[in-house]
């Protein structure tokens, strides 16, 4: 028999392996925070871990909201861009460090978006109205910080390009 039965248990789920995600990318950010070579991107990271605190509790409270536990579950996705992430850092040059800091970043902000997304679809559709403000906080500052992370990018890149010329 299926362990996930129903809607609801759906949902739950689907908030307790949101939890573990952004659990994960907090640990991520602390270790991005210290390799990054720039005082932006730096600084962007702990600001997005401060954050990231404020998202951890909204998901907690969402699960409260509902009735579930505050169990988090573990999200392949979020595990694999820190794995690459891990091996790209370990195969570049140092000055390109930052590079990959931010393609992952974007990369990560992305999966977390499309879960948000998904995530207030659901709750809309089964009238968890009291949830929907938690999530779409997060969705919120998701979405910033991936313009952030994309504007860091393209400087990035502009800066290699003319190192490479």
């Amino acid at each position: 028999m299926a362990q996930i039965a129903n809607p609801q248990q759906l949902f739950e789920h689907k908030l307790g392996t949101a939890l573990g995600a952004e659990k994960k990318v907090l640990t991520m950010l602390q270790t991005m925070a210290e390799k990054a070579q720039s005082d932006e991107l730096r600084d962007g990271f702990v600001r997005h871990r401060e954050e990231t605190e404020g998202q951890i509790r909204n998901l907690e409270q969402a699960l409260e909201s509902i009735g579930g536990a505050s169990t988090s579950h573990q999200d392949p996705v979020a595990d694999g861009i820190a794995q690459h992430a891990e091996q790209m850092l370990g195969r570049v040059d140092e000055s390109l460090a930052d590079a990959v800091l931010a393609g992952g970043a974007a990369e990560t902000e992305h999966h977390e978006i499309a879960t948000y997304e998904g995530l207030i679809t659901m709750a809309e559709a089964m009238g968890a109205d009291d949830v929907v403000p938690l999530l779409q906080e997060n969705l919120e500052q998701e979405q910033r910080t991936l313009r952030e992370i994309e504007s860091a990018t393209q400087r990035l890149s502009q800066q290699l390009a003319q190192t490479s010329a």
